[in-house]
């Protein structure tokens, strides 16, 4: 467990937990691709993942002790990688930091998985032990596949994300979609959503990024939106076109940076 600083902290958590150094779907926009664990590495972002092969053992020793010391246990996983890419299927590394959660889920205050894959399915099992102290989040940060491809090209289609965020919420447990970062949506956005889940967040580059949209302008993504002609969504003031549509189906949308994962609606 890391301890959280920064935007983190000002959310309600106090520790990330990352399964894995690095990410294979290496995402074009991803902010850890500036984060100097990343820039200093002889492969590019999403051409290597490290495996954390003693996490769970460190997981349990390192959650004793914080509640020993008097400190909440309010998780979030993961913040720099993807818990569920694709090696998590031979692994099962996640899952066996889940089984040391639950094992502790007395001690446990709050556990946000975020995701944006559909093996997220496989632990509906061991999510249902945390009742309401749960949730999932996938991040579903356009409904155009084509733009997905674009943007994301190694990351699992929407469709999937979807039918595998349903599959979860009708599961029972909490959940929510993740428009993160916002790329260019359909207007069919609120109603593709509400089939799937009660709740929704929203972010965008320039409240999420953690240098109001420097970061991601020295990736070169601008230069993305310019060469399709889409500026008008990589504007810091673009999410609130998209707001009054998401408010026709949800009442619970926590804006990136606005509001506390902690607080309901």
């Amino acid at each position: 467990m890391t301890p959280a600083n920064g935007l983190l902290t000002s959310s309600g958590f106090t520790f990330s937990l990352n399964p894995y150094t690095g990410c294979a779907f290496g995402c074009s926009y991803c902010y850890v691709r500036e984060m100097p664990a990343a820039k200093y590495r002889d492969e590019d972002w999403g051409e290597y993942v490290d495996i954390k092969v003693n996490a769970a053992s460190l997981l349990e020793s390192e959650a004793r002790k914080a509640k020993r010391r008097g400190e909440a246990l309010s998780i979030f996983m993961s913040t720099a990688t993807d818990p569920y890419q694709g090696i998590e299927a031979k692994t099962k590394l996640t899952r066996s930091l889940l089984e040391v959660m639950v094992s502790l889920r007395s001690d446990i205050d709050y556990l946000m998985i975020h995701t944006r894959s559909p093996l997220v399915t496989r632990d509906i099992d061991l999510f249902q032990e945390f009742g309401e102290k749960i949730l999932i989040s996938m991040s579903i940060e356009t409904d155009i596949e084509k733009v997905r491809k674009i943007f994301t090209p190694s990351a699992p289609p929407i469709a999937a994300r979807l039918n595998s965020l349903k599959r979860v919420t009708e599961a029972g447990v909490p959940t929510r979609a993740s428009i993160s970062p916002m790329l260019p949506l359909s207007k069919n956005i609120a109603k593709n959503l509400k089939k799937v889940t009660n709740h929704v967040a929203l972010d965008d580059f320039f409240m999420g990024d953690g240098s109001r949209g420097q970061r991601t302008d020295r990736m070169g993504i601008r230069k993305i939106y310019e060469r399709l002609k889409l500026l008008q969504w990589y504007e810091p003031n673009a999410y609130k076109n998209i707001l009054p549509i998401l408010e026709e189906e949800f009442t619970d949308i926590d804006i990136f940076n606005k509001n506390s994962h902690l607080k309901k609606s």
